[in-house]
């Protein structure tokens, strides 16, 4: 078994532009000031992390490790959320999503798409460069509009949409498998990889790639009422990231999973700080450390009502207490009697 590695923090929702939050360095001495050894990193703005040019110069990735490493701080992951979003649009998204994209390919959906799939494709050599062995996205979305088949889907609907996504996504896939590198797609309501049977469509349509993985964040099941301990029996081979996030999901007579639009703090299922809302992280880190899970253990802070700081100094803490340090040998070991062939066959009396 593998002692996760952690804690680990998301530093997408702290960036600012006011101190310390407003550059890579000192955002990294704030983080390691509250316990975090590892940062996963955000690369839609190249002013806090340039991610072509991390591509492109090993030189400038070393100079990025470097500077951490100095801090006490390692690179867990990079993300590309927001470039993967863009790979798969559809055009009643299309002005809402151009937001994510540079001014130069607003309002052209196909150079929108083409500079999110190189983004990608920077991701890959970046993150090989970087050394490191998995990286964050999202997959998009072609069909969530059509998640609730009302007016009822046509025929072969489905089965089109993701051969179609499969087709933008292989040769990004080809691209990671070549640098070493796991691309883990965060199951999350609003794409088309939501859970496990829409992740297992993706994986049929593009031939069971080997880097198709996935980043394992409970919070987002426990919002659609799935059974998230289970999902890491069903998926462990393929996780290769994990979110702290932790949610609750509070049903009524008024509302249950869809919110009748209510604001966060108003839902019925709504995110929280850790150790606030109903996920079973001690259940979690058991599987995982049973399942020699090798990565990170990184918050990821989304909480309707506590501030982000407090969130961030209590999540250093929560994920640090919940880390098991994995055994090297049994708990029973000191009766053993040893191991001789001839003395177990005597036993079993053959």
């Amino acid at each position: 078994m593998k002692t996760l590695k952690g804690p680990g923090i998301f530093l997408a929702q702290f960036i600012s532009d006011t101190a310390p939050y407003n550059s890579l360095e000192n955002i990294g001495r704030w983080a390691q000031s509250i316990g975090y050894k590892g940062v996963q990193v955000p690369t839609s703005d190249p002013s806090y992390f340039d991610l072509q040019l991390a591509a492109e110069s090993k030189t400038y990735a070393d100079e990025i490790s470097g500077k951490l490493k100095e801090i006490g701080l390692e690179i867990t992951e990079l993300s590309t959320h927001l470039q993967g979003q863009l790979i798969a649009v559809h055009p009643a998204y299309d002005q809402l999503f151009d937001g994510f994209a540079p001014e130069k390919v607003r309002q052209n959906p196909k150079a929108r798409t083409e500079w999110a799939t190189q983004q990608l494709l920077y991701a890959a050599k970046a993150s090989s460069n970087l050394g490191l062995k998995a990286h964050a996205t999202f997959s998009g979305s072609l069909l969530w509009h059509m998640v609730y088949p009302w007016p009822q889907r046509p025929a072969g609907l489905v089965e089109t949409g993701f051969q179609e996504l499969a087709k933008r996504w292989t040769p990004i896939l080809n691209e990671f498998d070549k640098y070493g590198v796991d691309l883990c797609y965060e199951i999350h309501p609003g794409e088309d990889l939501h859970d496990g049977v829409s992740y297992e469509r993706f994986l049929e349509a593009c031939n069971q790639h080997p880097r198709a993985c996935l980043l394992y964040d409970p919070s987002h099941l426990l919002l659609q009422g799935m059974d998230y301990l289970s999902y890491i029996d069903h998926y462990h081979e393929r996780i290769k990231m994990f979110h702290v996030k932790d949610a609750e999901f509070n049903p009524n007579g008024k509302q249950g999973v869809y919110g009748g639009y209510s604001g966060w703090v108003e839902r019925a299922g709504r995110f929280r700080s850790l150790g606030d809302g109903q996920v079973d992280f001690k259940s979690i880190f058991s599987k995982l450390a049973a399942y020699d899970f090798e990565g990170w253990a990184v918050l990821e802070w989304e909480c309707a009502l506590k501030n982000s700081l407090d969130g961030a100094i209590e999540g250093a803490e929560f994920i640090k207490n919940h880390i098991i340090p994995v055994t090297d040998k049994a708990f029973d070991d000191f009766v053993s009697t040893g191991t001789d062939e001839d003395f177990n066959k005597k036993i079993l009396g053959i």
